[in-house]
């Protein structure tokens, strides 16, 4: 599986915003400067997030972002499905965007990417912004260990 740039920065948002949440709202130049995100790409996600009411604009001088709902309540999978819609990773074993193959009666190795879909999922939607933050980063050796 692998997704989409939009995804990543949606997630490297929310993410800022959760960190944030209950102390005000972030600008969106800074939000943009602290994620490595084009402003202009930021601005149309954004969008979107806010109208899944997940994040919210406060106007005026010292406005910006905030999250619009607890980040308890919003999940990684949530989120994924949003911009990239399927978890699944090839279209066989995809509950939103199946199509049907001419080897599924004989394949062995489609089974293998059910478990990954489900697992995927499973995961994906039980981890929530308020968990991600509590997350210590990925180091280099923990990859190719």
């Amino acid at each position: 599986m692998k997704i989409s740039k939009k995804t990543d920065y949606a997630l490297r948002t929310l993410v800022t915003l959760t960190e944030q949440y209950g102390r005000g709202p972030i600008p969106i130049r800074e939000l943009a400067r602290r994620n490595d995100i084009p402003k202009r790409f930021l601005e149309h996600i954004l969008l979107e997030l806010k109208e899944q009411s997940w994040v919210e604009s406060v106007s005026g001088r010292h406005g910006g972002y905030v999250l619009g709902k607890n980040p308890k309540k919003i999940t990684m999978g949530q989120v994924v499905r949003l911009f990239d819609g399927v978890l699944a990773p090839i279209k066989c074993v995809s509950v939103v965007d199946y199509m049907r193959c001419t080897q599924e009666p004989m394949c062995r190795f489609r089974r293998i990417f059910l478990e990954i879909r489900n697992r995927t999922a499973a995961l994906m939607d039980q981890v929530t912004l308020d968990d991600l933050v509590k997350e210590v980063p990925v180091s280099e050796k923990e990859i190719f260990a």
